[in-house]
């Protein structure tokens, strides 16, 4: 039987919480990795393979952290994603929520998109795929 939402936001809430060493309270669906939960890019890699081990399956580097769009001139330019990066950014993450990202496409509000309900949706299509 496939796990409920519900079942996949429980087990991601405990991943974060061995991850992070957060209270399970703080693990909301809103909640940002790096602003709210404190995680550092170092704790990506955990988190990844922790969600890798925890549900089973595999993530390939870079399909759940998108890292290679910051760098490309035609993405980026003078700090914030261009219409093609903004673009690039929501076909690598059909997972995040873009919608205040749009209106001000700037790259150092990226970390934003990386909320607990982001690791959700994507462990939920993961898994249905």
């Amino acid at each position: 039987m496939p796990m409920s939402r519900e079942e996949i936001f429980e087990n991601v809430r405990d991943t974060l919480v061995d991850a992070l060493a957060v209270e399970p309270d703080e693990v909301t669906e809103g909640a940002t990795l790096t602003g709210d939960l404190g995680a550092e890019s170092i704790d990506f890699l955990d988190i990844v393979f922790r969600l890798e081990k925890s549900f089973d399956i595999k993530i390939p580097r870079g399909e759940l952290f998108p890292d290679d769009l910051l760098n490309n001139p035609d993405y980026v330019s003078n700090g914030k994603f261009t219409p093609t990066g903004l673009s690039q950014i929501k076909k690598a993450m059909p997972h995040a929520d873009f919608s205040g990202f749009e209106s001000d496409p700037d790259v150092n509000k990226m970390p934003d998109l990386f909320t607990v309900k982001t690791l959700v949706n994507y462990i939920e299509a993961k898994l249905a795929a």
